[in-house]
């Protein structure tokens, strides 16, 4: 099941997307998707809807964030080899964790601002875990049983400021940082989410192209090991790593993002985002 939020920012609707990809309003079912309605019982019966018996969206509306209630934005850092072998950094012995801010938060279509004084604006493509079940000490082996489902995100990152200090959180927490989108895909459509295809283009130039199999820690110990330092509510969402290919690690030199510039990414399953680079006013 695809669940989404569409329309103008402030005044989306709740959707679901049908089996021929079609988008539908969901709001006379369910009037807001909520951190609440993550919860199993609450996906078990929006599934019992039929989509073909809900009204068809016509146009090509905005997306936004796929629900409301994210009370925690989690990230974890250097979380492929290859990619921290491309940023010149070690391979961490156990998960790097850092937050964005959640007004970074952003529909996965919307612009990216590029901030006043960024010099070295950059991308990541990533696997997003959604929790739908309060999560504390939990086992690897139970982990799972806490996840609503995913989504793709945009880890977007000014590495000047977020290589200023050993803190990453203000390289990574800048408004419209963080698309997330274009819906969430519940866990039962992603029986392996360690085997999904990922990419990213710049300008149409193919920039990552890698696969959550490489990742060093994966979906079950991510969320396991977060819950043993905070309690994971509904609705909180964790970015799980990128593959190689950012900007940074272009050789001999890096290439920085820049207005005019669009982004377009996604991964296997979880749909497709597109951004276009502006600047800040």
């Amino acid at each position: 099941m695809k669940l989404c939020r569409y329309g103008k920012e402030g005044s989306e609707k709740p959707g679901v997307i049908d089996a021929e990809g079609k988008l539908r309003d969901l709001s006379k079912i369910v009037p807001e998707l909520t951190a609440a309605q993550l919860a199993p019982r609450e996906l078990e019966r929006i599934a019992k809807i039929k989509p073909e018996s809900l009204p068809l969206v016509t146009g090509n509306p905005r997306m936004g964030i796929p629900f409301t209630g994210i009370s925690k934005y989690v990230a974890i850092g250097l979380n492929y080899s290859d990619h921290a072998a491309e940023a010149g950094m070690a391979v961490p012995t156990e998960p790097i964790i850092f937050f964005k801010a959640t007004t970074s938060l952003c529909g996965p279509d919307d612009d990216t601002i590029q901030p006043r004084n960024s010099t070295k604006l950059d991308w990541e493509c990533e696997l997003t875990i959604v929790i739908g079940t309060k999560a504390q000490y939990v086992s690897e082996e139970d982990s799972l049983n806490y996840v609503a489902g995913y989504c793709v995100a945009n880890d977007v990152s000014e590495r000047a400021f977020q290589l200023q200090s050993s803190q990453w959180d203000k390289g990574k927490g800048c408004d419209t940082f963080g698309p997330v989108g274009p819906w969430m895909v519940t866990k039962d459509e992603i029986p392996d989410p360690q085997n999904l295809h990922m990419w990213l283009d710049v300008n149409g130039k193919r920039m990552q192209d890698g696969n959550t199999k490489t990742m060093i820690f994966g979906v079950r110990k991510l969320v396991s090991y977060c819950s043993h330092y905070m309690t994971l509510l509904p609705g909180d969402i964790i970015c799980t790593g990128t593959p190689p290919g950012v900007g940074m690690g272009v050789k001999p030199n890096p290439v920085w993002l820049k207005p005019g510039d669009t982004v377009k990414l996604g991964i296997a399953g979880l749909g497709e985002q597109t951004q276009k680079i502006v600047a800040a006013r």
